[in-house]
């Protein structure tokens, strides 16, 4: 197919393919309001409590039999411990759950200033939530409240401990939580005896959920292979033995449970809005260890290196996590996020020059041999074979590619789908500052300013390239591409739009550079001559 197409319809197609990724990342990417439902009463929570169920059997999305305590509503849900650190303020309530979690720090904050809440309240499971199969003891479970050694704690740099205890009529539920600084814990459940349950890290936190970045559960198997079950994907129940984590995410926050030794026994249920909910096998003494809080890259690492997976990249990732720890190791050395992304781009584009030179030569090439590539297309013009073949003549002689522009770009995508990837997902780039009005690199530029010098050196850059086209539509398309990409880059990350911003300087001086080079090599064969 590439054979029988001239120069111009390759730039046009390479061109037509980097516009569509960008009019694909505007409509899904840009956040949305998700439509939202009416709060749920307590007493509508109260019934969509049935544990899920294995071995073949029928998941129940409802229990069949309402509680009957007119009082369960004002023991449901409220608020039994409060634990303050320096990071977050977390919420226990009285049926033994994670009610709310408050990130504390600057950064964490919304655009109205007010510090960012994980859960909705509206969604099921909390965090710690407990199921259990047998119905009555289930129903029962969500009427009598827990009570605790403890009301307030204060975390310094030290863990806390506390005990919930619930007493039920034939059965004590005991939940020891040790609560570390960092927001991980590790919690141990004790039954009085044998009662088959399901333990929920909860559902995943509802703080930045878009169209294009990943938002539902990820789960670590016994193999290291990593599976992933997007909102509105689930299909009902889908079981891993042995998982070593077990996550609910949106695009920079996540509550996950996590065992990287022996493994959980997972089980995957659904919403009726078909979003995944995380559910793990408990035992009568059972241990686990979780997570709750914002997907950065140190924290977790310092918790374990392996719960690191649970940032993800998409399918580059393979390119984009090295990608990120070579940002993290130049924001390290440099202290800021900004600058360490000018550097990862001046690093990326030293590393891609042998490509990007060679694309650049090769269009030069081209562009001096338009005047005979047309004249061959007119001699031949009935007789593509005859044409296909002179020019190939053409372009050996001269050894010139014709497929040489567009192959540096095709091999570029994924490297540039990796680096969009982590400054997309990097909630270390939120509240980061660079210059003067760029406070947030995680958001757009307040002032337009760094789309509009992206607009200019992109027309810049389109300016000084060779070009064979002299079709007078696609050479308006290719004029007008500036100012179309102006408009997408508008409502971009401002650290996304730095990068561009920056390889596009870069692409310039190369183009320079080699526009210089061929104008001297043209002086020495005049002067030959």
């Amino acid at each position: 197919m590439f054979e029988k197409m001239d120069t111009n319809q390759r730039v046009i197609i390479a061109t037509v393919l980097s516009l569509g990724v960008f009019l694909i990342y505007d409509y899904f990417f840009m956040p949305k309001s998700n439509p939202s439902k009416s709060v749920q009463t307590q007493k509508e929570i109260q019934e969509n409590v049935a544990a899920p169920k294995t071995n073949n059997e029928t998941v129940e999305e409802k229990s069949q039999n309402k509680p009957q305590s007119d009082n369960q509503s004002t023991l449901l849900g409220e608020e039994l411990v409060t634990i303050d650190s320096k990071h977050f303020t977390m919420k226990i309530d009285n049926i033994g759950r994670i009610k709310q979690v408050v990130l504390k720090d600057k950064r964490f904050v919304t655009e109205n200033g007010e510090h960012i809440k994980l859960f909705n309240d509206s969604k099921l499971p909390k965090p710690l939530e407990i199921r259990f199969s047998d119905e009555k003891t289930n129903l029962e479970a969500f009427k009598v409240p827990y009570v605790s050694d403890k009301k307030d704690i204060k975390i310094d740099d030290k863990p806390v401990e506390l005990t919930l205890t619930q007493n039920l009529s034939n059965l004590k539920v005991v939940k020891k939580i040790k609560i570390y600084p960092d927001g991980h814990y590790d919690l141990k459940v004790n039954l009085s005896n044998e009662k088959k349950y399901f333990i929920s890290p909860g559902f995943r936190p509802d703080v930045r959920v878009d169209g294009y970045t990943f938002h539902g559960v990820l789960i670590k198997e016994a193999d290291n292979t990593i599976t992933m079950i997007d909102d509105g994907d689930a299909k009902g129940i889908e079981s891993f033995r042995k998982a070593k984590i077990a996550a609910a995410v949106d695009r920079y926050y996540s509550t996950f449970f996590y065992d990287l030794k022996k493994g959980l026994n997972v089980v995957i249920s659904k919403d009726e809005e078909e979003n995944p909910i995380i559910f793990v096998e408990g035992e009568k003494s059972f241990e686990i260890s979780g997570y709750l809080g914002p997907k950065d890259y140190n924290i977790l690492k310092n918790i374990n290196p392996e719960l690191t997976d649970v940032i993800e990249y998409g399918f580059f990732t393979f390119i984009a996590k090295p990608m990120f720890k070579i940002l993290l190791a130049i924001y390290n050395f440099v202290g800021n996020w900004g600058w360490a992304i000018v550097i990862l781009t001046i690093l990326i584009r030293i590393l891609l020059f042998p490509l990007t030179f060679k694309g650049m030569v090769s269009m030069q090439k081209l562009k001096d041999l338009s005047p005979k590539i047309k004249e061959l297309q007119q001699k031949y013009k009935g007789d593509p074979q005859k044409l296909n073949a002179h020019m190939m003549q053409l372009y050996k002689k001269h050894g010139a590619n014709p497929m040489g522009g567009c192959l540096p770009l095709l091999l570029q995508i994924p490297v540039f789908f990796a680096i969009y990837r982590v400054l997309l997902n990097a909630i270390e780039l939120k509240g980061a500052e660079w210059i003067l009005w760029i406070k947030d690199l995680s958001v757009m530029d307040p002032y337009f300013i760094l789309p509009i010098l992206m607009g200019i050196t992109m027309y810049i850059h389109q300016k000084i390239t060779p070009t064979t086209i002299t079709d007078p539509m696609q050479q308006k398309i290719f004029q007008y591409l500036p100012i179309v990409f102006t408009f997408f880059f508008i409502t971009f990350p401002a650290g996304l739009t730095l990068y561009w911003f920056v390889n596009n300087i870069l692409s310039i001086i190369q183009q320079i550079i080699v526009n210089k080079a061929f104008e001297s090599k043209k002086a020495v064969q005049k002067e030959a001559k």
